[in-house]
């Protein structure tokens, strides 16, 4: 037998692995601490044990040489039932036929008493199952000798397919391989929630072998809370059988502080009849993970905060609101406590505060955000209420702050709410302009170095918009200032109109401020107890609109002092206005000033304007419009109806003609001219704007003032949003006994007429005081229009708040005031005048001109030029 090619070694028994495998697996059942007793040793196997995967067959072989015995299992691993396997020689059954000669002499061996162990090929003989040709296999043999009751030689054979055995051994390398190499944790646990085995990974991570393991229990490795929550876990996956994946647990590794996190899998294993032997335990250390997941969802967050900055902080232009807004973008997202302060001095307007340069300068709480408490807090020190001025001392980590425009971290305060607090300091275009503190609470995560680059950025995209909205109100406040200073002082006083007049800035708001406009009015008296009425409204905001309306506005004063018609003073307006916005001109002088988003604006300033003349003699205005809202009219008695008066081109459009139109105004008459703030808005129309004037028009008998008063109440709640510009004129007439009004004919004595009338007017109207001087005035005037005018002359005084004397004829050369020499004998005439009146002047009229002087009427004092001693000092 001994040479039968079969690979037959010694080898020990195959059975001792199975018995140590099932002594283990019922020592294994046994708690810790508990002895092993007999029962428990000796106790049946249930279904699942060892043998269920081995498969052992067994036989005997009688003294003959024949099969006495035939297993269930030698059934089914040789295909041969009992009845036939019984008396049957093994060798010549079973053994390849060129074998069998080598199989009788191991044979003989073994019934001579030898063991003998070795690896035997075997043959199944053909069966309905195998078709045709019978199955060949390979037969691990143990061969023990044994004795008949007789006291004869006999041997047992136990017999496993090697197949099968390979097949073990195979998947207990690969088992052994796996478990042991693996590089993650793995751990094998009981039903009882013990620890059977573990690699050598998870006994390197928590100290000892991995024997030293064996029996723990999961209390031995994670912290109370953690452990009872993975225990019901693990029951849960044992009863259910459901696999748990990517189950994040929390401990710290023995002889560390640090925090470490594991992702574990968890599933039942069971044996080959499904029997529940226990739980696989599979886990991967992602402390480095969860950090890079921490550190990404940071750096989203982060983003997120720059984003939602970039979108809220700067929608307005007030210090307060865009100081708010940065902190309801950081509270409660970054943090839970918050809090802003601005230099007061820059509040103020100055550019350069004293102690501004190291931080010691008066700030002041503009903003104050908290998630949970409403306490104000400043981080460090005392509390500073909101709106409160103050200054941080010297050496704290505020002012150093402020001082090296670098944020600091401030330490906590013993049993103090905050744990973590940065400093920022608001940094615009190189200036501090304030600081912002940023704090988290106890039980929040403390800031961090990208944390602070965080907060830096925030801070210094709301230091820009506040520097802007500063900017703003500096430039804002000065052309409010501009533009008061450009309107008329008080109610203008005029000569046949009682006038009011109001002039509003257009509503602010937090998020939509105010910005100075370009409307205007004016009242100016005109020679002849005439006076000029104007409104205007440059287009466009800001300091530049309120530059081009002061520039307009004198232009306007300029051109009525020259006494032109309106059309003529509205053409030369629509030249200026062209004019502005070439270089050198006001556009140029305020390009410094100009706010970025007003950078696209055409390069021309349009402003719409109506100017009207009126005559307190003859009660007739004389209205010129461009491009404004027509005048509103109210006559005694009557409703109030809008003028139709052809509204033309803005000014600085050019190229088209001004239309005038002239109303004669009753006594008594209501005339007003405004701006489109008064009814003009966004919610509504323009003309629901306008109808609701005229019908706020409703009593117009009634003091001015209340006028005025009564429109702004009625017009507010739907209007306001710009800026408003009313000037309202009530008609009063000069009454015809105030008015002497003669023709001459143009011949020499009319000189002494024209005394004579004003002599007689003089003393009608107990103005005894002013006759020489008028005398004398008018005999120089009428005197020039015979030699250089033309046609009858017309002499007209008027009077009211001053006398004025008027010569009339119709020459269209101006008088012109010349020094006369020593030796000239005249030429002094109109040096006279100058001399002894209050003012005088000349002006065309439609069919030639008038030369005119006015005298302050007497008060009383003696401070009139006595005519003898002016006439000396001609010479």
């Amino acid at each position: 037998m001994s040479e039968i090619p079969a690979k037959a070694t010694e080898s020990k028994d195959p059975l001792d692995g199975a018995r140590a495998e099932a002594a283990d697996d019922a020592v294994a059942r046994v708690r810790p601490g508990e002895p092993l007793s007999g029962d428990a040793m000796w106790q049946s196997s249930p279904p699942g044990s060892i043998y269920d995967y081995i498969k052992v067959a067994s036989f005997s072989i009688g003294p003959d040489g024949l099969v006495e015995q035939w297993s269930l299992r030698a059934e089914q691993l040789f295909g041969i039932p009992a009845e036939h396997a019984v008396g049957m020689d093994p060798i010549e059954a079973f053994i390849d036929p060129d074998l069998c000669a080598q199989g009788q002499r191991k044979m003989a061996e073994i019934l001579d008493g030898r063991e003998w162990t070795g690896v035997v090929p075997f043959r199944v003989p053909p069966s309905a199952a195998d078709g045709e040709c019978g199955r060949e296999g390979l037969a691990e043999v143990y061969v023990m000798p044994t004795r008949t009751e007789e006291g004869e030689k006999a041997a047992v054979c136990i017999v496993v397919d090697v197949r099968t055995l390979r097949s073990i051994e195979t998947d207990l390398a690969a088992s052994q391989a796996i478990f042991g190499q693996s590089p993650f944790g793995f751990v094998l646990i009981d039903p009882d929630l013990r620890v059977r085995r573990v690699n050598y990974r998870f006994a390197s991570l928590f100290g000892g072998s991995p024997d030293d393991h064996r029996g723990k229990g999961v209390h031995d490795y994670l912290p109370r809370p953690e452990a009872e929550r993975v225990t019901a876990t693990l029951r849960r996956v044992l009863e259910t059988g459901d696999s748990i994946t990517d189950m994040h647990v929390t401990g710290f590794l023995p002889g560390s502080d640090e925090r470490r996190h594991w992702s574990i899998n968890l599933y039942r294993v069971r044996s080959g009849s499904g029997r529940p032997i226990g739980i696989a335990w599979l886990g991967t250390d992602i402390t480095a993970r969860r950090a890079a997941a921490r550190e990404a969802a940071a750096a989203r967050r982060n983003l997120a905060l720059l984003n939602e900055a970039g979108a809220r902080i700067g929608n307005s232009l007030d210090l307060e609101t865009t100081a708010r807004e940065l902190l309801d973008v950081v509270v409660p997202g970054f943090c839970d406590l918050a809090t802003v302060d601005l230099y007061q001095g820059l509040l103020a307007g100055d550019e350069t505060p004293p102690g501004l340069a190291d931080g010691s300068a008066e700030l002041r709480r503009v903003a104050f955000a908290s998630a949970v408490s409403d306490a104000p807090f400043t981080g460090s020190g005392d509390p500073v209420e909101l709106g409160a001025v103050h200054h941080y001392p010297f050496n704290s980590p505020c002012a150093d702050a402020l001082r090296t425009a670098r944020p600091q971290y401030i330490p906590a305060e013993e049993g103090g709410l905050v744990q973590s607090t940065l400093a920022v300091p608001m940094v615009a275009h190189d200036t501090v302009v304030g600081l912002a503190q940023f704090s988290r609470t106890k039980g929040s995560e403390p800031f961090g170095d990208r944390d602070r680059d965080l907060a830096v950025e925030l801070a210094a995209r709301a230091a820009v918009c506040i520097d802007n909205a500063r900017l703003y109100r500096r430039e804002h406040e000065r052309a409010l200032i501009l533009q008061r200073s450009l309107l008329p002082p008080g109610d203008p006083v005029a000569s046949g109109l009682d006038i009011a007049c109001r002039y509003l800035p257009g509503n602010s708001s937090a998020d939509r401020p105010s910005e100075v406009g370009g409307d205007w009015f004016d009242v100016i008296e005109l020679p002849g107890h005439r006076t000029a009425l104007v409104v205007g409204d440059v287009m466009g905001r800001g300091l530049r609109a309120a530059v081009a309306m002061g520039e307009l506005r004198s232009a306007v004063r300029t051109l009525a002092l020259l006494d032109l018609e309106p059309a003529e003073v509205l053409s030369a307006l629509d030249e200026i206005a062209r004019g502005l916005g070439a270089p050198g001109g006001v556009q140029q002088a305020t390009r410094a000033a100009r706010r970025p988003r007003e950078a696209d604006l055409l390069e021309v300033y349009l402003a719409t304007c109506v100017y009207a003349v009126y005559d307190s003699v003859t009660r007739r205005c004389t209205f010129a419009n461009a491009g404004h809202l027509p005048p509103v009219l109210v006559e005694p008695g009557e409703d109030a109806l809008m003028l139709d008066v052809p509204p033309g081109m803005p000014l600085g459009v050019g190229g088209e003609p001004f239309e005038e139109v002239e109303v004669e105004l009753p006594e008594g008459a209501l005339l007003a001219l405004y701006t489109d703030g008064l009814v003009e808005s966004r919610d509504h129309p323009l003309d629901e704007g306008l109808q609701a004037f005229v019908g706020a028009l409703t009593d117009p008998s009634a003091p001015l003032e209340d006028v005025c008063d009564h429109v702004l109440n009625t017009l507010d709640t739907h209007h306001g949003e710009d800026d408003i510009a009313l000037l309202m004129a009530r008609v009063q007439g000069l009454p015809a006994d105030s008015v002497g009004d003669w023709t001459l004919p143009r011949e020499p004595r009319s000189v002494g007429r024209a005394r004579e009338y004003a002599r007689g007017q003089l003393l009608s109207w107990d103005l005894e005081p002013l006759v020489d001087t008028t005398e004398l005035l008018v005999s120089e005037l009428v005197t020039n229009a015979l030699r250089y005018g033309e046609g009858d002359i017309r002499l007209r005084l008027l009077l009211d708040r001053t006398l004025v004397c008027e010569v009339w004829d119709s020459g269209l050369v101006q008088p012109r005031r010349r020094r006369a020499r020593d030796t000239d004998e005249g030429g002094r005439g109109l040096q006279l005048v100058g001399l002894l009146s209050a003012a005088w002047g000349s002006r065309r009229t439609p069919r030639g001109k008038t030369v005119w002087f006015e005298l302050p009427l007497p008060d009383g004092k003696n401070d009139m030029v006595d005519p003898a001693e002016a006439l000396l000092s001609l010479f």
